[in-house]
């Protein structure tokens, strides 16, 4: 079982809150589904702890498909603002 499966019943991130927060890596918007924040680009889902959002990069999951950190910044170079 992961944590995110062993979590409390998701706490919903404040609208006002999820306007101004983007993903640290490629600093698109996301958005909450369940106990996760996901972004628009590429899909790196940020965790949610007693509802807070923790938007630090390493502890992202990665999406499928996406072996490594590396991997993905890589693939979605493009995207990723310098």
């Amino acid at each position: 079982m992961t944590r995110e499966e062993d979590a409390s019943p998701a706490a919903t991130i404040d609208p006002e809150l999820l306007k101004i927060i983007v993903c640290p890596l490629t600093r698109s918007s996301l958005r909450q589904e369940g106990d996760v924040l996901v972004g628009q680009i590429g899909g790196l889902r940020y965790p949610i702890h007693d509802g807070i959002p923790v938007l630090l990069i390493d502890e992202a999951r990665l999406p499928d498909g996406v072996d490594s950190l590396d991997d993905f910044k890589e693939k979605y170079k493009e995207q990723i603002p310098q």
